[in-house]
């Protein structure tokens, strides 16, 4: 039975822009296993596989269901050990989830103030809607309110990827000479803003471009084949 991704995208199913289920994509390929991905809105998440999570990616995989990107990165590991491994070992593993912490507590939140609007504009009627009410809730504005000072968000990003800016002066990827799952991390936030927004924002001379410009480049150029 084939492997199926279930992602995220709005009114167009071509245009899947999830971090976390661009980190499984990303994952899955570079495992060099063959899935199908289904794309479906953020009002029919909770109905996937009988409400089996209320979050994607969900991976099944014949009978087993894994709900969480890294949940699934840890499953593909364990369960195909020929495949090129996600981590090079448990010090793979533990730096993932360092640099999981820092996507998600820096980058994650200056790409949201970035392109919360434009996500908006991506959804269908329905799940419009929903996304509204439920960020409006949950941040205690308007999402044109929240997005007021969305150019001191860029340049807030800019200085945010410096960490990584320093490093990839010395090395092609996080994971050394070649890509680990940390680097689907941080390019899964990044593919967030640019499959939102259009651009990732950033120089072309700036080292994180270069890498991410390597990233979509990998993997039969996956990421390139979304608009």
């Amino acid at each position: 039975m084939a492997i199926t991704l279930y992602s995220l995208a709005g009114a167009d199913a071509a245009r899947p822009f999830s971090p976390h289920c661009w980190k499984a994509v990303m994952a899955l390929h570079h495992k060099g296993l063959a899935f199908t991905e289904k794309p479906v809105g953020f009002t029919e998440v909770p109905k996937l596989e009988g409400g089996y999570s209320k979050i994607v990616p969900i991976l099944r995989d014949e009978d087993t269901l894994v709900a969480d990107s890294f949940q699934i990165a840890l499953y593909l590991e364990e369960t195909y050990p020929y495949a090129p491994s996600l981590f090079g070992g448990e010090g793979g593993k533990a730096m993932a989830r360092f640099v999981e912490s820092y996507s998600q507590t820096t980058i994650h939140p200056l790409v949201t103030r970035i392109a919360i609007c434009d996500i908006h504009a991506m959804l269908g009627p329905v799940d419009q809607a929903y996304f509204r009410e439920s960020r409006e809730n949950l941040l205690g504005r308007t999402l044109e309110e929240f997005a007021e000072n969305r150019d001191q968000a860029i340049g807030d990003l800019v200085n945010a990827l410096k960490p990584l800016r320093h490093m990839l002066n010395r090395q092609p990827f996080i994971g050394g000479d070649a890509p680990l799952f940390a680097d689907y991390i941080v390019f899964g936030a990044l593919q967030w803003l640019k499959v939102s927004s259009g651009s990732i924002f950033l120089p072309e001379d700036d080292p994180v471009a270069h890498w991410f410009e390597r990233l979509l480049d990998l993997h039969e150029g996956v990421g390139r084949k979304v608009a």
